[in-house]
């Protein structure tokens, strides 16, 4: 009849086999019932210690049956959309824990005729030693309800731990532990309070984005930097990303440098434009105008600070697309254009000296 119900509660109780745990009670009923008289002329203590039996054997049977409404419950919840973002199987394993600390309790004041108050007690005298030994278990507790207060991660995210060795998608959260299956199908598996304690990237917020990040730096020879003679201007006039802007700062620098009266004779007299911010230039427009470029987030082309490589030329921009393969395709296509046009504008590239230069030096 279950089955035939199409509500979802019903699956789970059949899936956990609720009522089929529930079952065992009617023997165990039966027999609590009749000892008396079916053990009527028997030994007292072989009755008593039947009786005591059976009493656990119907307390454990109870755990059994709470327990596997609490997977019910859990079920149900993961049908819902809100679990996607609230993972409340931590929560679900600690009610368990507590279930089985009280049934426990449960099962000894039986067998021991003990009151389970006076059983509580004496474990709240204890409860250094029981501290230490539920340590993971309370500390993934309060980690979990601020996993799940501040929505810092949930099953699905791409997080990484570097100092864990952890850059992958998490596959599972409990309450002390986490599985993150990194990018090289290995598992690796963390406790859960050292995402609070430790701390980690969470990527969620680029996936959620409207692009994803490039920040990559191209090395110009110092020694090709310089100013743009007329030839050189001419023929990037050519280029026509860079053409208007070329005739248009030829043209203010033409005037300013008329206006204060500067000897351009000499390169160093008034304003000139060079090769490097004429290709600064370029690919700030090539990157505008490609169509695999987000502009709605920022995009640049920027001088860091020199070093012994040469001039860094970075280049800060958005990716439309986040996958990694395209993105990397994308990417590549970027610099592919990038190292292809620098000759162009008389700039080099710099890279360390290998095999073949020291050969040329020596031949």
């Amino acid at each position: 009849m279950a089955k035939r119900t199409p509500s979802n509660w019903n699956t789970f109780m059949i899936k956990r086999k609720v009522l089929h745990k529930l079952s065992h009670l009617a023997p165990a009923l039966v027999i609590q019932f009749t000892i008396g008289i079916a053990l009527y002329d028997f030994n007292p203590n072989l009755t008593t210690l039947i009786e005591k039996l059976t009493y656990v054997y119907i307390a454990v049977i109870w755990l059994l049956v709470i327990d596997s409404l609490l997977n019910v419950l859990h079920d149900m919840y993961l049908v819902v959309d809100t679990s996607k973002s609230k993972p409340v199987k931590g929560y679900i394993q600690f009610l368990k824990i507590i279930l089985y600390i009280l049934g426990g309790v449960v099962i000894i004041s039986i067998l021991f005729n003990k009151s389970p108050k006076t059983l509580l007690v004496g474990m709240g005298a204890s409860v250094a030693v029981l501290t230490l030994i539920f340590k993971d278990t309370i500390l993934g507790l309060v980690a979990s309800v601020q996993v799940s207060t501040n929505n810092l991660v949930k099953p699905g995210d791409w997080i990484e731990m570097p100092g864990r060795n952890v850059d992958g998608t998490v596959i599972d959260i409990s309450l002390t532990a986490v599985k993150v299956q990194n990018w090289d199908r290995t598992i690796s598996t963390i406790p859960t309070y050292s995402l609070v304690s430790d701390g980690f990237i969470n990527w969620k917020g680029m996936l959620e984005s409207d692009g994803r990040r490039i920040k990559r730096s191209v090395y110009i020879d110092v020694r090709s930097v310089k100013f743009c003679s007329p030839e050189l201007l001419e023929k990037l006039k050519k280029i026509h990303l860079i053409k208007d802007y070329i005739e248009q700062r030829s043209e203010e620098i033409e005037e300013y440098n008329q206006e204060m009266g500067f000897d351009t004779t000499m390169p160093v007299n008034g304003r000139r434009l060079t090769n490097l911010g004429i290709f600064r230039k370029y690919v700030n427009t090539f990157l505008e105008n490609n169509p695999n470029i987000s502009k709605k987030s920022t995009y640049m082309v920027r001088h860091l600070q020199l070093t012994e490589r040469g001039i860094p030329l970075e280049i800060y921009c958005f990716s439309l697309e986040k996958a990694w393969v395209d993105y990397e395709g994308i990417q590549a296509d970027i610099f592919d254009h990038i190292l292809a046009v620098i000759p162009q504008f008389e700039l080099q590239v710099f890279q360390n000296p290998t095999g073949d230069d020291f050969q040329k030096i020596v031949t």
